[in-house]
């Protein structure tokens, strides 16, 4: 029985590791608050925006004066740590680890670590060590130099066979939680101190563990604070008639400890700093440098430092010397993560902070309580040098079997959904292009043989199975029978308002019809899509659900460079959506209508409103990609579905096809692949996986339309000829630095500006077509590089070499 609860203690351990990172720092732990001890600098996460962006604040004790700076603003993060010098930080998603060096003025940035496939969870920074563990925890740690290099040399990494769970580093070592031995603590590294604090702990059982220059602190199954390492100062004499619980914040700095009182959120410091106590504060985390520690405020996240070491504090400690940081934002408390929290809860204010983007879960704690602070603390009893195990209370007992129970029936439910997913091949699905107004070029073979049954399921079930997925992606939105802001129209008000739907008000069509001009009643323009009329057929399946997609979507989206829904007409087999007029149409039809383009004063023969119209369009897909709650991947960009209104904003349109992302932010395979041929991800239609990747192909299929004025797919010469990729055709362009030899002659050479930033522009777009998604950039990247483009445009930046661009292709 005592094997099984101790099992069951392991299996908890391990997931409240993975899933929840403590609200516990250090020297060089990951957190969403760091600190570069070297230059004074403070880095953290931003909270209440919709980016998770690092701003770093240097106090000036160098020759670099006060500033506070941010760091790839249009990039979001979930971890940073700090060293000496630099400081590190995971993107959200933990597949790229970038770090940057403080004593810059520029902070320039380096991409330490980059796998879409084997994500990191957690950081941690010595003085010039990196070290980071992956979310699969049957993998080894890796470690770096701050230069870059791999040290993954033999001693200076732990046992293969050992599960990690929490890691921190101090002065040329790391310490970590094996998971898989009874959390016992395991060192590495080239100083010797690593080791002899392993075998300081021994085989003491640990919860959570924080390194400072050459010590470290951990916190047991009771909460019971435990240090050993260096003890030159003092920094391992816990105080023992404090009251203390140190179970929601730990920071060591080189001849320090400090913590947070778990009852009240007060901060003790002891060794250098003399047992001081930053009274009448509360924190929600605290980080350290050498001689000073930095703590974010309960009452209004902001940070505020102290310590002789903080640059104007004259070798004072005392709780007067609190400086609070001129940040100007919230910081995140804890890092934003795509899970529910039903382990522990929510953070209070977790949807603001995290701007629907993510949860912040509560930290798990099994302590027991202590006492509220009108009881006087009894006095902790002194760290044992030899622990000993106790058998598990009663409360920890009754957790243990509670936990065996609800993980036994959700084993049985997803042994159950597996065989259900199996018998109903719902984990299967055909390929298909999906065209709306371009050539399909169809596979042999891709939708069945002869003989095969193509009879269409019945409207129910396609509904129920397709449509319905649609709906779900809302959750806190609406259904499509009382859509969020969408008025509902009656058929007869539509037809009189497109004169029934006349051949001349015909202006387009989309992914499930017609659509055209209309006029209503109160004297709004608007453009109405009609779905194809007939009788119930695989087709009108279809057209079903690509109206409750749209429907679904848009009714919940609201950005300036997505088409505004205004609302919808649904009666017997009509099923009609009626959107804001955009008067100037469609950007297809300006490049790729002779009538539009040749003429002299069209505004799309301008280079500065060809970058424009890219990075409006890149924007809308920007707020699908990292803004919608869910995520939403568009599935069929292209430059028919780019439209221009009255002030030539260009809008995204037509979400017919589109699909909830992945919450992982990883891939996955939807029932059939879609997309219009020329602008289809090559990575989605050949292997049927789509991730937000595929938009960002078809983006730069129209990034390159804007540059040459070809279509995606065109003919090799003005007589017919065979049909060219415009892809194959601009991209040895590029990179040959013949890009001029395939601009758009109707626009005219571009200015010195307008040269640099089309240049910019083809670089990006090159990165964007890609034929392996995990080579393409993020949407943020894009829309940065573009906004640079624009900036060069008017001349607001210098030159911009090419290989400016090493880093977009995160």
């Amino acid at each position: 029985m005592t094997k099984l609860l101790f099992s069951l203690l392991f299996a908890i351990t391990l997931i409240a590791f993975i899933s929840f990172p403590l609200l516990t720092h250090a020297l060089g732990s990951g957190s969403t608050l760091a600190i570069a001890y070297g230059t004074a600098t403070v880095c953290a996460i931003v909270a209440s925006e919709p980016t998770q962006r690092v701003i770093c604040y240097r106090a000036g004790n160098t020759s670099i004066s006060s500033a506070t700076v941010a760091v790839l603003p249009n990039v979001s993060y979930s971890t940073v740590a700090g060293g000496q010098t630099d400081v590190c930080a995971l993107r959200s998603g933990g597949y790229s680890l970038l770090c940057w060096q403080t004593n810059v003025p520029s902070l320039p940035v380096k991409r330490l670590y980059y796998n879409d496939t084997v994500l990191l969870q957690s950081i941690s920074i010595g003085d010039a060590r990196i070290c980071a563990t992956p979310t699969n925890t049957t993998a080894s740690v890796s470690c770096w130099r701050s230069d870059g290099n791999n040290t993954n040399n033999s001693g200076e990494l732990p046992n293969s066979s050992y599960t990690m769970g929490k890691i921190t580093s101090g002065f040329g070592f790391s310490c970590g939680i094996v998971l898989n031995e009874n959390n016992r603590v395991t060192c590495w590294g080239s100083n010797s101190v690593g080791k002899d604090i392993e075998g300081q702990f021994g085989n003491m059982s640990l919860l959570n563990i924080e390194a400072g220059s050459s010590h470290v602190c951990g916190v047991n199954s009771t909460g019971e604070l435990v240090c050993k390492g260096d003890n030159s100062a003092g920094q391992l004499n816990v105080p023992l008639n404090r009251g203390l619980n140190f179970s929601s914040g730990l920071a060591l700095g080189e001849r320090f400890s400090c913590a947070i009182r778990r009852w009240n959120g007060t901060v003790v410091c002891w060794g250098l700093m003399n047992e001081t106590a930053v009274e009448g504060i509360a924190f929600e985390s605290i980080v350290s440098g050498l001689n000073f520690t930095c703590g974010l405020t309960t009452t209004n996240f902001s940070i505020v430092c102290w310590g002789p070491g903080w640059p104007g504090n004259n070798g004072s400690s005392s709780n007067s010397s609190v400086n609070e940081l001129p940040l100007g934002a919230d910081i995140l408390p804890g890092p934003c993560v795509r899970s529910p929290c039903n382990e522990c809860g929510l953070y209070p204010q977790s949807n603001r902070l995290c701007f629907g983007s993510g949860n912040i879960c509560k930290p798990c704690f099994n302590f027991t309580n202590p006492p509220p602070p009108s009881t006087p603390p009894e006095p902790a009893a002194p760290p044992p040098e030899v622990p000993t195990r106790s058998s598990p209370s009663k409360e920890l007992r009754r957790g243990l079997l509670a936990f065996a129970i609800v993980g036994s029936i959700g084993g049985f439910m997803g042994i159950c959904s597996v065989i259900y997913c199996l018998w109903t091949g719902a984990c299967f699905g055909k390929k298909k292009v999906h065209n709306s107004v371009q050539p399909t070029i169809t596979r042999a073979g891709s939708n069945g043989g002869p003989g095969s049954n193509n009879s269409p399921p019945s409207r129910s079930s396609t509904i129920r199975r397709q449509g319905s997925r649609a709906m779900r992606r809302q959750r806190s939105g609406t259904s499509s029978k009382h859509a969020d802001r969408a008025e509902e129209f009656s058929l007869a008000e539509l037809a009189a308002a497109t004169n029934d739907f006349s051949f001349e008000n015909k202006i387009g069509a989309g992914s499930f019809g017609v659509v055209y001009r209309g006029k209503l009643l109160d004297g709004r323009e608007v453009a109405i899509k009609r779905g194809e009329t007939g009788q119930i057929t695989k087709k009108f399946q279809e057209k079903e659900t690509a109206f409750e997609s749209e429907l679904a979507f848009l009714s919940r989206l609201h950005h300036k460079h997505l088409v505004r829904l205004v609302g919808y007409c649904e009666e017997m087999d009509e099923r009609l959506l009626v959107y804001e007029y955009m008067k100037n149409g469609a950007l297809y039809d300006h490049l790729h209508d002779k009538n539009n383009v040749e003429k002299s004063s069209s505004l799309l023969n301008s280079w500065k409103m060809r970058i424009k119209i890219a990075l409006d369009a890149a924007r809308g897909i920007e707020y699908l990609h990292n803004y919608a709650v869910p995520p939403i991947i568009h599935r069929d960009i292209k430059s028919s579905n780019i439209l221009l209104d009255v002030n030539w904003t260009a809008r995204v349109s037509d979400f017919g096809l589109s699909l909830m992302g992945p919450e992982s932010g990883l891939d996955f395979r939807p029932t059939k692949a879609v997309g219009t041929v020329g602008y289809i991800d090559p990575e989605y239609y050949g292997l049927n996986v789509l991730t937000a990747k595929s938009d960002v192909y078809g983006l730069g299929v129209v990034m390159l339309e804007l540059l040459t004025g070809k279509r995606a797919i065109f003919k090799s010469d003005e007589n017919g000829g065979t049909p060219v990729s415009l892809v194959d055709f601009t991209v040895p362009a590029i990179i040959a630095g013949e890009l001029v030899k395939v601009l758009d002659t109707r626009v005219g050479p571009p200015e010195l500006n307008e040269a640099e930033a089309v240049e910019l522009m083809a670089y990006t777009a090159m990165h964007c077509v890609n034929l392996e998604g995990k080579e393409r950039p993020t949407i943020g990247d894009i829309v940065s590089n573009l906004e640079r483009a624009v900036a060069v445009c008017h001349g607001s930046h210098g030159s911009i070499p090419s290989d400016a661009l090493s880093i977009v292709s995160e």
